[in-house]
């Protein structure tokens, strides 16, 4: 008998102990949930707020577009440095930059090319999803081009073709779109 009553003990304080370990997992396993739950609207809030910052300095005219990949002409890829490689708009003037990390200097000192011009036709429109489109034509010594720049709704992530008046050398640049005041971009030689 008493073999069987410590058999049984045994066996409770076994299961209790799974038990226990069970609800010390569940707990984790929620506390787990709840931080990734946090971190998500709080990216969420952050992203809002750079879209809305994003969208204002579209309107004023005050924005850098901070380029991290170049898409050439046929789909070639070049994942570049975002402070060399923009395209920034400033009341009525526009800078395109194209650096890349080459041994070469190019024209503008960075191994590419920096154009400057005065920024005509400027036009906002959003679509139903929240996206905001502007079209502008730029127009300058060394540039004539048609310029499209995407915001993406929800975010301050942004994609700019420009698409020359002279030839089809389309050149697309994704990256974020901040205001001026916050761009941390470096202006080499412009024509």
């Amino acid at each position: 008998m008493k073999k069987i009553v410590s058999f049984v003990v045994l066996a409770l304080w076994v299961a209790l102990g799974h038990i226990h370990a069970q609800d010390q997992q569940d707990q984790k396993r929620l506390l787990r949930e709840q931080r990734r739950e946090e971190r998500r609207a709080q990216e969420e809030r952050q992203d809002s707020l750079q879209f809305s910052q994003a969208f204002q300095a579209i309107n004023n005219k005050a924005f850098t577009l901070e380029a991290n990949q170049v898409v050439f002409k046929y789909g070639q890829t070049a994942f570049v440095s975002s402070n060399t490689n923009f395209v920034s708009v400033n009341d009525d003037q526009a800078v395109v930059q194209i650096a890349f990390n080459i041994p070469a200097a190019g024209p503008n000192g960075l191994g590419g090319i920096t154009v400057q011009g005065s920024v005509s036709g400027y036009q906002v429109t959003t679509d139903k999803s929240g996206n905001v489109y502007v079209a502008m034509n730029v127009i300058g010594a060394a540039i004539s081009a048609a310029v499209n720049i995407t915001l993406y709704s929800g975010s301050n992530q942004a994609s700019v073709t420009v698409n020359p008046n002279f030839n089809s050398n389309q050149l697309t640049l994704n990256g974020q779109l901040v205001p001026s005041s916050q761009s941390t971009v470096f202006q080499g030689s412009t024509f």
